[in-house]
């Protein structure tokens, strides 16, 4: 934007430009006396500035294996007093991210010859009774054993759930019990 401010002022004017654009005269005539005096330049960014190199040389050094945390930690070490958000953000901004370890769950496996069931509701999920419309949902939970994959069944109208069933394994029949379990609470209750 500045770029553009420059070849077209002698044209236009400074003023009449920033009119157009979203940026104030005053923030225009500040970004052109940083770039002529750097002093002006604001802490914050003359930090992150100093930061920035200190967190790449950690991450680098330690096989680009370190998240925030650890980089955080080796720049404590190094006696370089850093809050742990300020690494947190400046290795975000420069896509600096560490080693995850395990593996990815999938819930979702599309089969592309399966068919789609039709939206039967439109996405509007509201109802004006109890048992007038049900929703289902599958995820999985992180446990020291390992992974448990969970199928609820709810009732839209009373925000509660009528059917839920546990599993180590992801398979139809675990979605297919937990409805069983809602159908069979919902007929003993009436």
């Amino acid at each position: 934007m500045l770029a553009f401010i420059d070849a077209h002022r002698d044209q236009y004017g400074v003023e009449s430009i920033c009119k157009q654009l979203p940026i104030a005269p005053s923030t225009y005539y500040e970004h052109k006396a940083r770039r002529s005096d750097p002093s002006r330049i604001p802490k914050r960014v003359q930090r992150d500035a100093e930061l920035r190199g200190s967190i790449r040389r950690v991450w680098q050094e330690n096989f680009r294996a370190y998240g925030a945390r650890k980089v955080w930690k080796q720049l404590h070490r190094e006696h370089i007093p850093v809050a742990r958000c300020t690494v947190e953000r400046l290795m975000r901004q420069d896509g600096l991210k560490g080693v995850v370890r395990g593996r990815r769950t999938r819930t979702t496996i599309p089969a592309d010859i399966a068919q789609k069931p039709l939206d039967r509701v439109q996405r509007r999920f509201a109802a004006s009774r109890p048992d007038e419309l049900w929703v289902a949902d599958f995820t999985f939970v992180a446990t020291w054993a390992g992974f448990v994959y969970v199928a609820f069944v709810i009732d839209v109208f009373a925000r509660r759930i009528v059917g839920w069933r546990v599993s180590r394994s992801m398979r139809t029949e675990l979605v297919l019990d937990a409805l069983e379990q809602a159908l069979h609470a919902r007929q003993a209750e009436k």
